[in-house]
């Protein structure tokens, strides 16, 4: 059966605009960061179930699947078999690049039950409260045994311009946050970018997941935008060390950071931050 052709979102969509400046408008082309739904499901067996509904800028659709199924435990390294975007018939043509399967090993579904409620979730908030306290505690243990890198402080404040120089389409639209892995000498390993901080993070942890790299003990994590419960646990989940963010944590991030022995920091801007965890590994 041959399908109708479906047009492959990108990560930016061009817009005519209005643009006012000094009281003088004059019409231009401007870029605008996409943001479409992308429905994740997952298979295994005989059986197929739709897990999630985020809001996301298209692109790496596959690592973010990944990273969500993997931040939610529900897959670990070697369970997943394959991914791929959806043609069933069900699907309209112009929705098959927003649907994604993953494809389990096994002959049925992991229990799915406490998901239900996170059927749609945002842009903005991710997948926000899907997993407690405790069950983090039971996928990964506090980082006692992986002390992680030593970083200093005159390196942690390069990372922000070293991040911003890797996101291309921020500087086309300005309207996308990135998160990015580095090695304990600031070298960028990878840089993800979504209209939700969540998803880029969950972009990032996808790719290492699909490459093997996970856990990620030796990593440091920067985001673009404040860290919050979600981030820190998606971090924890993948055994991050060093959680850093240009903006302020949250409360329950603080407390999260401080119970599994994570170094969190804050407000890292210009030649300043705070540190809120873990401060032994800032030399």
């Amino acid at each position: 059966m041959s399908f109708p052709r479906a047009l492959r979102p990108g990560p930016s969509t061009r817009a005519r605009i209005t643009e006012v400046n000094r009281g003088v408008r004059r019409e231009r082309r401007d870029d605008l960061a996409t943001e479409e739904p992308l429905e994740i499901r997952v298979q295994a067996g005989g059986e197929r179930r739709t897990l999630a509904i985020t809001m996301r800028t298209p692109g790496a659709d596959f690592e973010l699947a990944a990273g969500f199924l993997y931040g939610e435990g529900i897959a670990g390294e070697d369970d997943i078999a394959s991914i791929g975007y959806c043609t069933d018939e069900d699907v309209a043509p112009e929705a098959r690049y927003n649907t994604v399967t993953v494809r389990l090993r096994g002959d049925h579904l992991p229990d799915l039950r406490g998901l239900d409620r996170h059927f749609m979730t945002s842009s903005a908030c991710g997948v926000c409260g899907t997993a407690t306290i405790d069950s983090l505690r039971d996928r990964r243990p506090p980082l006692a045994d992986s002390p992680g890198p030593k970083v200093s402080a005159e390196l942690l404040t390069l990372l922000p311009d070293r991040l911003r120089t890797s996101q291309s389409v921020f500087g086309k639209t300005g309207g996308l946050h990135a998160a990015g892995l580095f090695d304990a000498e600031g070298t960028a390993l990878a840089v993800r970018e979504d209209v939700g901080r969540h998803n880029a993070v969950d972009k990032l942890i996808g790719h290492a997941l699909l490459t093997g790299e996970v856990p990620l003990h030796d990593r440091v994590l920067l985001v673009s935008g404040r860290s919050s419960y979600e981030i820190l646990q998606k971090a924890l989940t993948a055994g991050i060390p060093v959680i850093c963010a240009v903006s302020a944590p949250s409360s329950l991030a603080v407390a999260l950071a401080r119970e599994f022995g994570a170094t969190l920091v804050g407000f890292l801007r210009g030649d300043r931050f705070n540190i809120y965890a873990g401060q032994e590994r800032i030399l």
